[in-house]
């Protein structure tokens, strides 16, 4: 039976697999991409990695995220994460909303979800004793500072879409990165400036926890933007994802760590898309260009091909099922569901990889 997962590795990854396995106590840094329902599709990997595998090997680590990124990240951060993800993913898979909701009506599901999920679990989360966990929004400049309608917000972002198809630099025009984060965590390789956006760091706090992991996930026109969020920049919020959708971040900064410095992805697809924007743009790719460097110390997992087809409708879970399933909402949730009971394969591969590294089904991820 062919795996179902695929795994990608940059040069130091590579030659560390090569010389001493896949070790729990050299990951250093875990990302967790934007995507919405894909990332359902890693829930059985998630609660593997974080309840069973990297317990074995206690150590501080960086935990970032964005969108359902972030709400992953604030699943593995409380203390019993196994029966967190569970939870994340039956919210989520539970959504039920009218043919055209307004962004009013999204954005108070999405509250009530969030309350669901880590209402009572706050300390946990931000008191983690190791994880050190940091959330990314997108604060608006320009006419996305303040947009006193949906009219205005959708100029603006109209604006900042083709601003981003002349050049990446130019969104930061109209946008800048929010890290809402753990301070216990240096953070140092991503504090020293490496790209156009203004990088805003702030604490992460029980009083902003929630509305953080609100402004991380806020979809630009479906839901209403986060007016400002405690002990951060005054502005209106979006999603992080629109920056940093599958998490570009110079994580070869951290190569020479002592304690390893191996960055961990557990990932939806096989490739890195920096910004949302970038998606119909395939030469916006993470691993190409002059910063392929960045992912040296990558090493990712995803779903392969055979697993995909496998699913229903032979693909991840995503948004556009909201539309294609329309009001039955429990014929999609049922598919959402037998997905997720899926992901036991890729779990199962991957743990089967730890236990005895097949480098012949690693693959070159920037070089």
């Amino acid at each position: 039976m062919k795996s179902a997962i695929q795994i990608h590795a940059g040069r130091k990854a590579f030659d560390h697999l090569r010389q001493h396995g896949l070790r729990a106590q050299d990951v250093a840094i875990i990302p967790a991409a934007a995507g919405g329902p894909k990332g359902l599709i890693l829930q059985a990997l998630d609660q593997w990695i974080f309840g069973e595998w990297l317990p074995t090997a206690p150590r501080e680590r960086t935990l970032i995220g964005a969108s359902i990124g972030a709400w992953r990240m604030a699943a593995a951060s409380q203390a019993d994460p196994v029966a967190a993800f569970a939870r994340l993913g039956d919210l989520y898979c539970e959504q039920r909303y009218p043919e055209k909701p307004t962004a009013q009506y999204v954005t108070r599901e999405i509250q009530q979800l969030l309350h669901a999920f880590i209402g009572g679990h706050e300390s946990d989360i931000v008191h983690q004793p190791l994880h050190r966990l940091h959330l990314l929004a997108g604060r608006g400049r320009g006419l996305l500072n303040a947009p006193k309608s949906q009219h205005k917000a959708k100029a603006g972002f109209v604006a900042a879409s083709f601003a981003n198809l002349a050049s990446r630099s130019r969104l930061a025009r109209h946008m800048d990165r929010v890290v809402v984060g753990d301070v216990r965590d240096p953070l140092f390789w991503l504090k020293a400036r490496f790209d156009s956006f203004d990088t805003h760091f702030c604490q992460l706090t029980e009083d902003n926890l929630a509305p953080a992991l609100l402004a991380s996930g806020t979809l630009p026109l479906i839901m209403e933007p986060v007016a400002d969020i405690p002990h951060a920049p005054t502005g209106s919020y979006w999603d992080g994802g629109i920056i940093d959708y599958h998490l570009a971040l110079p994580y070869s900064r951290v190569a020479g760590d002592k304690d390893g410095g191996l960055v961990l992805y557990p990932h939806f697809t096989d490739h890195i898309v920096p910004g949302w924007l970038d998606k119909p743009l395939p030469w916006r790719r993470a691993g190409l260009g002059r910063n392929r460097e960045w992912l040296d110390n990558v090493l990712m997992i995803a779903p392969s091909p055979a697993f995909l087809r496998t699913l229903s409708r032979s693909k991840l879970p995503d948004r556009k099922d909201f539309f294609y399933y329309g009001t039955d909402h429990d014929f999609r949730i049922l598919n959402w569901k037998l997905a997720i009971s899926e992901s036991g394969r890729m779990r199962d591969d991957f743990a089967a990889f730890v236990e005895k590294p097949n480098l012949d089904m690693v693959q070159a991820l920037n070089f």
